[in-house]
């Protein structure tokens, strides 16, 4: 049977030969796993994700959530879908024993979801918005509001949402008008409207807890006067009960291009005066503690996007190797048979270019998610602290590089699919309907990549950028040692280093007040930076095929893991040879500050 969702084996690469997932079982917290209870994890979710997600991705795209009697009404698929989720314990699936969770590593959690986000995009968004505002709740509320609010979404019996966006605002938060008056009994009443709130009504649960965020009367100008509530769809009474239904309305849906499984909202809050909210931490920093939920959300969208990419890839890889058309370029007789489309010399550039997106991007989202353990588990808090900066500087790449690239992966595999591939008969324009949300989810490219270059790469005196410079410098010397990728590891040695230079540059003009100047190409700044960052994980799969080899010469291995090694290093081959070096034209337009962009005029349009 073909794989659909994702390749086992790359994913035991991934996990046990690049980033080492069984040397997390030496930290004291996972102490009770080992590679069995990893994998039997992985296999439940493999079969979950297979039997009740992946069946209804179809039937979730034609059948998208309706707005009946002020209710959204989904398909009766999902429920049974996200139940069993809940009760296999993906929903807790990094919390420790005590709390009903599996604790495992963040690394492994991670990958367990990859399954359903592969199989089902759009059911897979309800547990996922739940886990992260359960977590912002864990973080910052307080004992009460953990009692009324949070245990019950560890027990999957409430979801949550995120609210942030509203109609006249979009992204710029500094303008939300949502507003929250005491109510002289510690609870305050909300009113504002919120619109594409992913998951923002549902029938998959007894309650929605809505982390909102609004503005207090006497909240200074700008995003330093917004506070973080807790607006639950019931008001909970103090024995755990549900009460009334609250003062949140659902005005209706939005009909997406893709993505269409999962409800997108508009809320008002407080039509009649009576939307019941509670303060979450302090007043006035509510954007800060959202920041977890959102930093933890674009991490989970770059994965989306990732497992779209994958799925598309993985469709028309299997396609391509079953549909015969067309003969060689040198066949002479026309009446030969046909070959497989996969024969074909730009077939094969298209598949290969796919396996190098998508690929080369699970990578960098599981390392990520390796970070997270390393903030959380490592020894010292100084090297806690280390992973953490790290994580904050890649965040951004992680969310909108694959959320770019793994769409493009999707557009090849329409293309090897041909008039096919244009069709609903098959799923590849699906993936690529459901994936062209994700630059958008959670921050555009251009806010992700003035997050980047505006903060990240300053933040903390530079410290994430100085870790992720050494930690390349030190890969590309690790492969120094087979001569075999000297080519891989030139081109990616050259862009760091005029990558470097472009930095320092692009930084001083933000210290000398020319910050328009500094940020107008930032788009740019962000593809290079992002593909030295896929560059060097592909290095990292590099020098492990290379030891897969070795073993091999050994006797240790078979044939399968002969072409799988290979199959790495002629991807890593490909991105760093044909991908990295096209980044040079884009410094080159950093360098020279090219205002061809910013100076154009609205009247010239």
């Amino acid at each position: 049977m073909s794989e659909t969702l994702l390749s086992s084996r790359n994913l035991a690469f991934e996990l046990y030969e690049v980033l080492d997932a069984e040397a997390l079982t030496q930290r004291e917290r996972f102490a009770d796993h080992n590679r069995e209870t990893f994998d039997a994890a992985l296999t439940t979710a493999r079969g979950i994700a297979e039997e009740l997600f992946a069946p209804h991705n179809r039937k979730n795209d034609e059948h998208e959530p309706q707005y009946v009697d002020g209710a959204a009404v989904l398909i009766a698929d999902v429920k049974p879908a996200v139940d069993a989720f809940n009760e296999a314990g993906f929903q807790n699936a990094s919390r420790s024993f005590e709390q009903g969770g599996m604790q495992l590593p963040h690394l492994l959690a991670r990958a367990c979801f990859a399954h359903f986000q592969s199989a089902n995009i759009a059911t897979s968004s309800y547990p996922m918005l739940s886990m992260g505002s359960s977590h912002l709740i864990e973080s910052f509320g307080d004992e009460e509001q953990k009692r009324l609010f949070l245990q019950p979404m560890i027990e999957g019996r409430f979801f949550g949402t995120m609210a942030l966006t509203e109609p006249h605002a979009g992204s710029s938060l500094a303008d939300i008008r949502t507003r929250a008056e005491p109510a002289g009994d510690g609870s305050y009443r909300i009113k504002g409207n919120k619109i594409f709130i992913s998951g923002g009504d549902h029938p998959l649960s007894e309650n929605i807890v809505h982390m909102v965020l609004a503005k207090l009367p006497d909240a200074p100008a700008g995003v330093k006067g917004i506070s973080l509530f807790i607006v639950p769809k019931f008001l909970v009474n103090p024995d755990g009960s549900l009460g009334a239904r609250n003062d949140v309305t659902l005005a209706g849906l939005f009909h997406k291009m893709g993505w269409r499984g999962t409800t997108s909202t508009a809320l008002n809050f407080g039509d009649k005066g009576e939307c019941v909210g509670y303060l979450v931490g302090k007043p006035h920093h509510g954007l800060a503690y959202m920041f977890q939920m959102m930093n933890e959300a674009r991490i989970g969208v770059g994965m989306g996007a990732i497992m779209l990419g994958y799925a598309g890839y993985l469709y028309s890889l299997e396609y391509a190797r079953e549909r015969p058309q067309g003969r060689p370029v040198d066949a002479k007789d026309p009446t030969s048979a046909q070959v497989p489309i996969i024969e074909h010399a730009d077939v094969r550039r298209m598949l290969l270019t796919q396996k190098a997106y998508v690929e080369g991007a699970f990578d960098l989202g599981l390392y990520a998610a390796r970070l997270v353990d390393d903030s959380e588990t490592l020894a010292s808090a100084e090297e806690r602290q280390q992973a953490q900066e790290l994580l904050d500087l890649l965040t951004p790449i992680v969310k909108s590089w694959p959320s770019e690239f793994c769409l493009k992966a999707n557009e090849l595999a329409i293309q090897i699919l041909g008039g096919h591939g244009y069709t609903r008969e098959y799923p590849v324009e699906q993936y690529y309907r459901d994936n062209r949300l994700n630059p958008i989810h959670e921050g555009t490219h251009g806010i992700q990549s003035l997050d980047l270059l505006g903060r990240k790469l300053s933040q903390n005196g530079g410290a994430g950028l100085k870790r992720l410079t050494r930690l390349i410098h030190g890969t590309c010397e690790r492969a120094q040692a087979y001569p075999s990728l000297d080519a891989l590891r030139q081109p990616l040695e050259q862009l760091q280093a005029r990558l470097g230079e472009v930095t320092l540059a692009l930084l001083g003009d933000l210290m000398q007040g020319k910050v328009a100047q500094g940020l107008a190409n930032s788009a740019l700044y962000l593809k290079a930076f992002g593909h030295a960052v896929i560059g060097w994980r592909w290095l990292e799969q590099a020098i492990r095929a290379e030891e897969g080899l070795a073993l091999l010469d050994k006797g240790q291995g078979n044939a399968a893991d002969d072409a799988f090694y290979r199959g790495k290093l002629q991807a890593a081959r490909y991105f760093l040879t044909w991908e990295v070096p096209s980044c040079h034209h884009d410094l080159a337009l950093l360098e020279r500050r090219d205002d061809t962009c910013s100076s154009m005029q609205d009247a010239w349009f």
